[in-house]
Order: C-alpha cells, then sequence, then structure tokens
C-alpha cells in the first residue's frame, strides 16, 4: 500500500524561521552585503578567506568601517611624504640663508659639470615618471643667493618597484661655498610646515665617491598620519641636489631604526648618474 505523499516543507534553515528567499546579485556582480561581507543571516564559509571588492567593485578594497587594511594606510603615509617632497623640492634651495657673510667672498669656480634627468635611476631600478626642472625649478634659478651664480634646476620624480619613489631636487651652476649650500639644502627642507627633525645631520664618505653626503630623518605630519623622510643631500663646486627614496617600509619605520647610510650610498650613485661634463 503506498504512503501519500508528505506535505510540502520549507527548506531547513539551521539558526530558525524560515530560509530568506535568494537575493540578487549586487550592481556590481557580488552579492549583497556590505564591504563584500555576506549577507546578513548567512555565514562566512570555514577556511574561506573574506573577500573585499576591488576598484569597479563599489570599495577600492576598504574592509568593514574601523578596520583600515595596512596597505591603505601605508599608501596614504607614503602619499603624505611624497607630496612633501614635492614642496620641499622647490623650496628647498630657496629656503637657503647665508649668514654673516659665510662663503660670500672668493671667486667663483669655473663652470665645468652639469646635472641632466635621466630617464631612470639607481641602474634602471627607477623610471621617470615627472620632471619638474621647467616649472618648480623655476623658484629655484630666481632666488638671489650671493654665493651661487648661474643656477638651472634639476627637480624631477621617479618610480620604482612596489610603488617606491625616488624625488631628486638640485640643481647646478657655481657654488662658492659647497658646505654652506648642502647644510642649507638640508636645513630648508627641516623647516616645511608639520616637519620635525627627528635625527640631525651626519656625514658620510660613500666608498668609491670623492665626495661628501650629508643625511638627516625628519617627521612629517598631517591629519592623516605621521611619516618617517629620510634624506640626504650633497653639493660641489659645480653641482647640489638633496635624494629621497621612499617606500612603505621607510615611511613607517621608526626614525631611529632608518640605515641612513645605505641612502648615503644611494645618494653618491645618483649623483654619478646625474652630473656630466659641460662639453
Amino acid at each position: 500500500m503506498s504512503m501519500p505523499p508528505p506535505p510540502h516543507q520549507p527548506p531547513h534553515n539551521p539558526y530558525g524561521g524560515p530560509v530568506p528567499p535568494p537575493q540578487q546579485p549586487g550592481p556590481y556582480g557580488q552579492q549583497p552585503g556590505p564591504y563584500g561581507q555576506p549577507p546578513l543571516g548567512h555565514p562566512q564559509q570555514p577556511g574561506v578567506p573574506q573577500q573585499y571588492p576591488g576598484p569597479g567593485a563599489g570599495g577600492w578594497g576598504q574592509p568593514p568601517m574601523g578596520q583600515p587594511p595596512k596597505k591603505k594606510r601605508t599608501g596614504l603615509i607614503v602619499g603624505i611624504v611624497v607630496g612633501s617632497l614635492a614642496v620641499v623640492g622647490g623650496l628647498g634651495y630657496a629656503g637657503k640663508l647665508v649668514l654673516d657673510g659665510a662663503g660670500v667672498t672668493g671667486d667663483f669656480p669655473e663652470a665645468t659639470h652639469k646635472l641632466v634627468v635621466p630617464k631612470t635611476l639607481l641602474d634602471g631600478s627607477f623610471t621617470l615618471t615627472n620632471d619638474a626642472s621647467e616649472t618648480e625649478g623655476k623658484e629655484v634659478e630666481d632666488t638671489y643667493d650671493p654665493t651661487v651664480k648661474d643656477a638651472k634646476a634639476a627637480i624631477a620624480q621617479y618610480g620604482g618597484k612596489e610603488s617606491s619613489v625616488l624625488v631628486v631636487s638640485g640643481f647646478h651652476g657655481r657654488i662658492k661655498n659647497p658646505t654652506l649650500t648642502r647644510a642649507s639644502i638640508l636645513s630648508g627642507a627641516a623647516k616645511d610646515k608639520g616637519t620635525t627633525l627627528v635625527i640631525q645631520p651626519k656625514d658620510f664618505k660613500p666608498a668609491g665617491h670623492d665626495v661628501t653626503v650629508t643625511c638627516q630623518v625628519t617627521t612629517t605630519k598631517d591629519a592623516t598620519g605621521t611619516a618617517t623622510l629620510p634624506m640626504c643631500a650633497w653639493s660641489d663646486e659645480n653641482t647640489a641636489s638633496f635624494v629621497a627614496v621612499v617606500t612603505t617600509e621607510s615611511a613607517t619605520a621608526d626614525p631611529y631604526d632608518v640605515d641612513l647610510s645605505e641612502l648615503a650610498d644611494k645618494t653618491a650613485k645618483v649623483r654619478a648618474e646625474m652630473r656630466k661634463p659641460i662639453n
């Protein structure tokens, strides 16, 4: 004898109550739910990492409110540093002060070398992204300095691996007192708004290079946070510049943990690649 079919039962919901009807995908193809989370009432599958929407998915990789990802945080900090360098690039030398007539007397040296802005730096590990020599550089060239003649700016930004940035801001001309000029470039950078000098200028003599490189560490603060900025500068009778290499690691590092000797070596290498004889 056959049994009658059992009455229709709604699908079982292990959390009690009826199972809600299927929901339609969101406007970008993901299931509804804030920041890419499963819809409310649908737990995350065990062992499956939470996924956040990327560009075009309505979130730019942002997690739930109150939990900013580390990469986004470091990206903001790198932005602070690069933004501050954009200002320093035009003002580092322009803020130079000649104290008590130091370096004013004497003859100007002969012009034998110039700075060029190459397509790459540090053996091709950084590629030119912006040459501002003809824009921000005008402020450098128009600044009166009795210890410098015929200044011509070389200001540029380069991009490297993992969003690293190299900024160089300098000039060539005839420089009476290279030591004063080098010190003044770093001093001007440390006086930028929101900047604090943490590690005092220190001199280095990179092996294989006939130049003194002076390095310091500052911190830069704005509404989004505080960033660490190591930078070095060189100056000789014809060329002068600062160099900063910005990475997520350097921008978030403790200022006292920065390896300035390594940056000094890179600065001397940048000088060797940018400094060319005048033909």
